[in-house]
């Protein structure tokens, strides 16, 4: 019997590589359109292939996957993050995990991975056509199973419900010329969130020369991305520079008022902000009385610096790309599959697997993690239909 997969990237390489070891004679071929295969694993994690997650800071898959949380949890009992880690080393390639839970192959080059993809599918005689774009399915009448693996964004085809596939994964453009000039600024456990929407993330936010950009940017922005998209990208933004609540914050600042009266506020930092940052959130908030005494602070203006720490206000202007990795929302409405098998409730024999799904991480690894579980998934039902017998893994 014969399987098309149509897209060479993570997911259809994943699922190539199981499906036959699953069913040693089943022929596969993957058909990629542009001239390079693997090419968003070669960029990932910064040329690092950050393949998965330990997952031990998640308590709720909707954490990390706004969209495909249930799916997922469902298909985890089958493949996991667990089983993508030990598949990973039972084939020659050893990995480590990061204290921020993150997992990149030992050699911390991202060829790693792409080197084992293509050896192992020679080993196998699975076939590789490059520059070999499929313009519909018509094309694959001699395939007895078809599989879009394309990605984001690429899914449109007669029969199969699509939900519009928008960005995810960004960073925020702010027009403010005073933040800006902090570039290179980190500040470790900061929360973002969306004013008067319940979109909210915490984590390390950096500051860059066009905005914002970090963990805590990049987990909003996934999560909101549909609101953001709809909104233009032109949305306010609020930052709680130390991730506590309000009450909290004004009193370490009277503990400071108490144990440091003379000293001028700049010069004490609550919290371990930086120093530009903190200088920055004075200024903006105190104006010509910055160089004050901390014992010369009025009700009025403590307040208005606790706001500043808890509740700092800015406007997005735009989103900026996050280095070369490009996610969406959207894609495949997980509502047309079969939630078992990925098969097509409209089109038997067809499968989907990957980014074409309506289904999305956090930045972290989630989204491989996706990939790898939705690829196998699709490898167990094909060789299920096709009545292969499991055969011992070659590797």
């Amino acid at each position: 019997m014969k399987t098309a997969i149509v897209g060479g990237g993570a997911a259809g390489f994943f699922l190539a590589v199981n499906l036959k070891e699953m069913c040693p004679d089943m022929d596969i071929t993957i058909f990629e359109k542009s001239k390079k295969v693997l090419a968003k694993v070669e960029v990932s994690g910064g040329g690092r292939c950050n393949c998965t997650n330990s997952f031990e800071a998640v308590s709720d898959l909707q954490q990390v996957y706004p969209r495909g949380h249930r799916l997922l949890k469902r298909l985890f009992k089958t493949f996991d993050y667990r089983d993508a880690y030990a598949w990973f080393e039972s084939h020659g390639v050893k990995l480590t995990t990061q204290d921020d839970n993150c997992v990149f192959p030992a050699s911390q080059d991202s060829h790693t991975i792409i080197n084992l993809f293509l050896a192992e599918a020679r080993r196998k005689n699975i076939e590789i056509c490059i520059q070999h774009k499929i313009e519909s399915l018509d094309e694959l009448n001699d395939f007895d199973f078809k599989v879009i693996t394309t990605g984001g964004g690429t899914a449109s085809m007669a029969g199969v419900p699509t939900i519009e596939p928008v960005p995810s994964l960004f960073t925020f453009s702010i027009a403010d010329e005073a933040l800006r000039a902090l570039m290179g600024t980190v500040v470790e456990d900061a929360t973002a969130s969306i004013p008067g929407t319940k979109f909210r993330s915490n984590g390390p936010l950096l500051i860059t020369h066009w905005g914002m950009s970090g963990p805590a940017i990049l987990k909003l922005s996934s999560h909101a991305a549909r609101d953001l998209h709809e909104h233009n990208y032109q949305m306010p933004l609020a930052v709680n520079w130390t991730s506590l609540k309000e009450p909290d914050i004004q009193q370490e600042l009277r503990t400071i008022i108490a144990q440091h009266p003379q000293k001028q506020i700049a010069t004490i930092r609550p919290f371990g902000l930086p120093s530009r940052l903190w200088d920055y959130l004075v200024a903006k908030t105190l104006g010509e009385r910055a160089q004050n005494r901390w014992q010369n602070l009025n009700q009025k203006e403590l307040n208005r610096l606790t706001n500043a720490l808890c509740n700092d206000q800015y406007q997005i202007a735009g989103r900026s790309a996050f280095k070369d990795e490009f996610v969406t929302c959207g894609g495949i409405d997980l509502a047309s599959v079969n939630p078992n098998t990925l098969e097509s409730k409209n089109l038997p024999s067809v499968y989907f697997a990957g980014e074409v799904l309506d289904i999305d991480g956090v930045t972290g690894g989630f989204n491989f993690q996706a990939a790898w579980t939705t690829a196998y998934t699709v490898a167990c039902a094909i060789s299920q239909q096709a009545r292969c017998s499991q055969s011992p893994s070659e590797g």
